[in-house]
């Protein structure tokens, strides 16, 4: 099982690799939207903002997240783990369940290149 600080060393590396993306993956990661990050089998919530084409964790709390940010996410750890270092397709993740991303309509039009990347 994935530690709270690998999960937060994983969120840091996936904001690095957004940064460095190109083309769609570039454009939706240029949104700037609240997000958290709840992490269910340690029950501890990242939140922060996806702004400048990176995710800025600000802050972490026990339980699930306290106010609905407009993008959310929700998986393992060590499903986060396994996105971030390639060897879980997100897409695939998301619709057999094992991860679960919330947002309105445009942003999820917009994050939909994440989807297939």
């Amino acid at each position: 099982m994935a530690t709270k600080e690998e999960c937060r060393s994983a969120l840091d590396t996936l904001s690095g690799n957004l940064a460095g993306a190109n083309g769609d993956v570039r454009g939706a990661a240029a949104l700037d939207r609240s997000l958290s990050c709840h992490i269910r089998d340690l029950d501890v919530t990242f939140t922060g903002r996806l702004a400048d084409g990176r995710i800025h964790v600000l802050d972490n709390s026990e339980g699930p997240p306290r106010e609905k940010a407009q993008i959310r996410l929700a998986m393992t750890g060590d499903d986060l783990v396994a996105l971030v270092n390639g060897e879980l397709n997100f897409a695939k993740a998301w619709g057999s369940g094992r991860v679960r991303l919330e947002a309105g309509f445009r942003d999820l039009l917009t994050l939909r290149s994440l989807l297939r990347s």
